[in-house]
């Protein structure tokens, strides 16, 4: 579970500086600035919430601040899916961008799940 911790840490925020530069390029480049933002704040919202939860003070701080990471990580896909439908972005940038979104909350939902079985132990 450490392992799967340190990966969620590195991938989200590798997956916020992807974040970064979409919203910049849909700002810059599409004139969109109420998805960009969107995007922006619920993807980024998901390292920021894991490092809550790894300064949490009990197991279950920390299981809530990981359920809400994979809630943003899940509203993070709503709005790439979205960007893509509507051809905001290429096919090619979007399914990158949805690839590695769904990675987190995969991630996410187990790091969630693995806490609370461990929390009923």
């Amino acid at each position: 579970m450490n392992e799967n911790r340190h990966i969620s840490k590195e991938k989200s925020f590798e997956f916020a500086i992807r974040v970064v530069h979409l919203a910049r390029y849909l700002q810059r480049e599409k004139k969109e600035f109420v998805l960009s933002k969107q995007v922006l704040r619920s993807g980024t919202s998901i390292g920021a919430n894991i490092e809550e939860a790894r300064a949490g003070e009990s197991r279950k701080d920390f299981k809530s601040k990981m359920s809400v990471a994979s809630k943003e990580a899940r509203e993070t896909l709503y709005w790439l899916k979205l960007l893509k439908q509507t051809d905001y972005l290429e096919q090619r940038m979007a399914d990158s961008l949805i690839r590695d979104c769904e990675e987190l909350v995969s991630l996410l939902t187990s790091i969630v799940k693995t806490t609370a079985m461990a929390s009923n132990t």
